[in-house]
């Protein structure tokens, strides 16, 4: 059996799980989330607790079961606490700005400032002209977000200007050798 299916999910107050036709809904505070299930992967709940099957012991059956409940348990934490990526933007001149949380401007070093939408249910938080926060319930799209961002201005490996995750390292390179 999988170790990371066999392991039960913990469903705190406040929120409901629900599976009908190989649908799983979690709803929240922070919102609804819906996620197919694959075939032969079942969700039971006891009480507070959900526990995720499988019908054999496949290979492909043993890898869906420990990848379902893993996303069944990030859907949970999203709804209750939500997910968030921090991103931090390096170089003089360089900086982001949001004057509603669905939108975030960036100045990066191009010649126009460049305007990033939120997908629904993504927020934006600049703590500082040179941090980012990401917001969401959905790890994927919060992650995925992240990444299209810093995809803007990568860092760059001479100066390690760009934008980079939060406590990232880039691996610097040597400069033009003198002769």
């Amino acid at each position: 059996m999988s170790r990371i299916g066999r392991n039960p999910i913990t469903v705190p107050a406040g929120v409901v799980i629900d599976v009908a036709d190989g649908v799983v809904t979690v709803q929240g505070p922070n919102g609804t989330m819906h996620r197919n299930l694959p075939e032969g992967i079942t969700l039971s709940q006891e009480g507070d607790v959900l526990t995720v099957d499988r019908a054999s012991e496949e290979t492909s059956q043993k890898s869906l079961h420990g990848l379902t409940r893993t996303l069944v348990a990030n859907m949970v934490t999203g709804v209750t606490t939500g997910w968030t990526k921090e991103l931090e933007i390096i170089g003089v001149g360089y900086r982001a700005a949001t004057s509603n949380p669905a939108v975030l401007d960036l100045a990066l070093g191009f010649s126009h400032p460049v305007k990033f939408n939120a997908p629904e249910g993504v927020t934006f938080e600049v703590p500082t002209p040179t941090r980012v926060i990401v917001k969401g319930a959905d790890k994927e799209v919060v992650g995925q977000v992240a990444a299209t961002i810093r995809k803007i201005r990568k860092p760059e490996p001479y100066k390690g200007k760009g934008v980079r995750y939060l406590g990232e390292k880039v691996l610097r390179k040597a400069g033009k050798a003198a002769k």
